[in-house]
């Protein structure tokens, strides 16, 4: 055997050295085997496939002390049973908390309807997200039907309720708790995927030492926000998120060391786009929850009845926009991708960010259309009644290109009729602009079902 440059083989720069190993080789997720072609021992060299990495030797020189530190057994998916790309209940439980979350947020944004407190959102908004995919991408990776992924989950549950908690007044009194809990829950995750990985993903390993440090200088700036006034706590808490989202966007870099191949990561596709697309949902109930409290706190009327119906609209439309047109398109994306982790990093990671950010924002202007029906028209109601929908379509806009490289024309249409609403806003009550943005979204969303069936999409291929 010849020694050859780690990394090489998944596309992952290696740290440690050169090494040699003799593998099992098994069909990957993506790429499954040819037939005829025989699958049995053979000599490799570099770092393998998603499906190998069980049976890999590591390097021992300078990482011997992180081996010992590192889980015995390997706490990965299989590669090769049901629980490949299934998302488990106890995700599921997990997305619970951000259900309680997601509300808070919502009742924060309403009551502060200024540039700062849309600034304040933003970073709230981005933050929250970030914890969840973050959690998602691990889960990804590891079986949450093993107890200490399970356990670790569970843990995990129970910081994200502390930050559900806090974010009311995380630039109030409550802002060093909300940093706390957000770093103990970034680096706690970071670090069990750094000692699950140690022994059996050298290359995955390596790239989360890098994550790992680039949330630790991230955290000072989270720690620093969460003890200073808000006049300090909105910069710096704008500078942390800088660096975790540019971090992830430039592949975890780190001067002087290659970067980690983070567009060839092994990933599930099936299971990426399932945890956001149920994530969406989540996002939608959490509207309808929204809309329902305010609904059942003020008396019955016609006009609040309109109110509800249109909440009800705007979500029926949301939901169909995304499931019944592209929904399947990232899944499948990724499966027939050469670089599935740019696929999921761009579509999922970043895209899907502004689609929830889209539903936040349409469930507040419903809240507002319902309590405040035929007020006068400020700026503050009238982007957040036209921005909701427009955040939601051009994320839809952006994922369909990302995914399949096309434009849906509808949604180029949507996009400028909502854009006219915007300019008319001024001369429009709430009720009428909120009614007249519901009517641009089934619009949209009947435009796109009737180009599918015409092209002959059927419903089980839709998207």
């Amino acid at each position: 055997m010849v020694p050859h440059e780690a990394g090489k083989h998944c596309g992952f720069p290696h740290l440690w050295g050169t090494y040699r190993y003799i593998t099992a080789t098994t069909p990957t997720r993506q790429n499954a085997p040819h037939p005829g072609v025989s699958h049995g021992l053979r000599v490799e060299t570099g770092v393998v496939s998603r499906s190998d990495r069980t049976t890999q030797r590591h390097p021992f020189e300078p990482r011997a002390w992180i081996l010992r530190l590192g889980f015995r057994r390997s706490l990965l998916r299989p590669t090769d049973s049901a629980r490949s790309d299934r998302v488990t209940h106890i995700e599921l439980f997990f997305d619970l908390i951000f259900v309680f979350a997601l509300t808070q947020l919502s009742r924060y944004l309403y009551a502060n309807q200024s540039w700062v407190g849309a600034l304040e959102s933003i970073i709230l908004v981005l933050a929250l997200w970030w914890l969840w995919v973050y959690t998602t991408w691990v889960t990804n990776w590891l079986d949450p039907a093993k107890l200490p992924v399970r356990g670790v989950v569970i843990g995990l549950s129970l910081v994200g309720l502390v930050i559900s908690t806090s974010i009311y007044d995380s630039f109030g009194d409550q802002g060093l708790v909300f940093a706390i809990a957000y770093v103990v829950l970034q680096l706690g995750r970071t670090v069990f995927m750094v000692l699950a990985l140690a022994r059996h993903d050298p290359a995955l390993h390596a790239t989360f030492l890098r994550i790992l440090l680039w949330l630790s200088v991230a955290s000072v700036f989270w720690i620093v926000g969460g003890l200073m006034p808000l006049a300090v706590r909105l910069p710096a808490w704008l500078i942390a998120l800088a660096i975790e989202y540019g971090s992830a966007s430039l592949g975890f870099r780190i001067p002087g060391l290659k970067a980690p191949g983070v567009d060839d990561w092994d990933i599930s596709g099936p299971h990426i786009a399932e945890r956001s697309a149920l994530f969406v949902i989540i996002a939608v109930g959490e509207s309808f929850l929204v809309t329902g409290f305010a609904f059942v706190d003020q008396e019955a009327s016609a006009l609040g009845i309109t109110g509800l119906f249109l909440a009800f609209v705007n979500g029926v439309a949301m939901w169909w926009l995304y499931f019944d047109h592209g929904e399947r398109a990232g899944s499948n994306a990724i499966a027939a991708s050469r670089e599935p982790g740019r696929i999921a990093r761009l579509a999922y990671t970043y895209v899907h960010a502004i689609i929830i950010a889209g539903i936040v924002l349409t469930s507040v202007a419903d809240k507002s259309v319902l309590e405040h029906p035929e007020d006068a028209m400020t700026l503050p109601v009238a982007v957040i009644i036209v921005g909701g929908p427009l955040f939601y379509l051009v994320g839809l806009l952006l994922f369909r290109w990302i995914v399949t490289r096309t434009v849906l024309v509808s949604h180029l249409v949507g996009v400028g009729l909502l854009a006219l609403a915007g300019a008319a806003a001024a001369v429009m009550t709430p009720i009428g602009l909120g009614a007249m943005t519901s009517v641009i979204l089934v619009t949209v969303a009947a435009g796109e079902t009737i180009a599918r069936v015409r092209a002959g999409t059927t419903d089980d291929d839709a998207g």
